[in-house]
């Protein structure tokens, strides 16, 4: 597999699934207290950083999104698919949202008062989450902070089927917070928080907030 394969698989299953998985996720944060915990703690910790720009990469259709926006905040959506830009904008008429990859943000150094990537980080691999983390910390102003959502685990797995039934070709890796910390304060960022959720359900996964450092 060359460098650039994954993004295009990526990039390909998620169109192909983009309407399926939008229903999919339509009600999760309904149904998702402790996000919507994390959330508004999110956006409070940009305000008190004196607000901005915040960044929501790999933002799907956009629900996340929308409720940061809603909280207040001023939202810019990023995601890989055009199928997905196309329904978050269509779904979503309050935020911005713009095709591109985090692994070459289109923004400009120091840009965001804030940045999140809520389950967007499962399908990129490990050589390659370094250079996303650097990127992150590239456009986030000092002191701004960064959320991530992820699943929890050790294993990868092919994923050849996905919402309603659509084919795709992507690899879910799972990890385990301590690992993530250590590539975050390797990129320049203090870790402030991490949360598990779903304990006992088998399927765990992790909300970790950090900070981008001054120096």
């Amino acid at each position: 597999m060359s460098a650039d394969d994954w993004l295009t698989d990526t990039r390909t299953s998620y169109d192909t699934v983009a309407q399926s998985y939008a229903d999919f996720v339509h009600t999760a944060l309904a149904a998702a207290p402790y996000l919507r915990s994390a959330l508004a703690l999110f956006a409070e910790l940009v305000r008190d950083a004196g607000g901005g720009i915040v960044a929501d990469v790999g933002c799907g259709p956009g629900n996340v999104t929308a409720h940061l926006y809603d909280l207040g905040l001023d939202m810019i959506g990023i995601d890989l698919s055009p199928a997905m830009i196309e329904i978050a904008r269509r779904d979503n008429p309050g935020p911005r949202f713009e095709v591109g990859s985090m692994t070459d943000l289109d923004l400009p150094d120091e840009s965001v008062a804030g940045l999140l990537a809520s389950w967007s980080l499962i399908h990129v691999p490990d050589d390659v989450v370094p250079g996303v983390f650097a990127q992150f910390r590239r456009v986030l102003r000092p002191g701004g902070p960064l959320l991530l959502g992820f699943h929890v685990g050790d294993t990868s797995r092919l994923k050849t089927e996905g919402y309603g039934g659509h084919p795709m070709k992507v690899y879910v890796h799972r990890r385990r917070p301590d690992r993530v910390a250590t590539w975050l304060r390797e990129a320049g960022f203090t870790v402030e928080a991490q949360l598990l959720l779903d304990v006992d359900s088998g399927a765990q996964s992790a909300i970790v907030i950090a900070r981008r450092q001054h120096a």
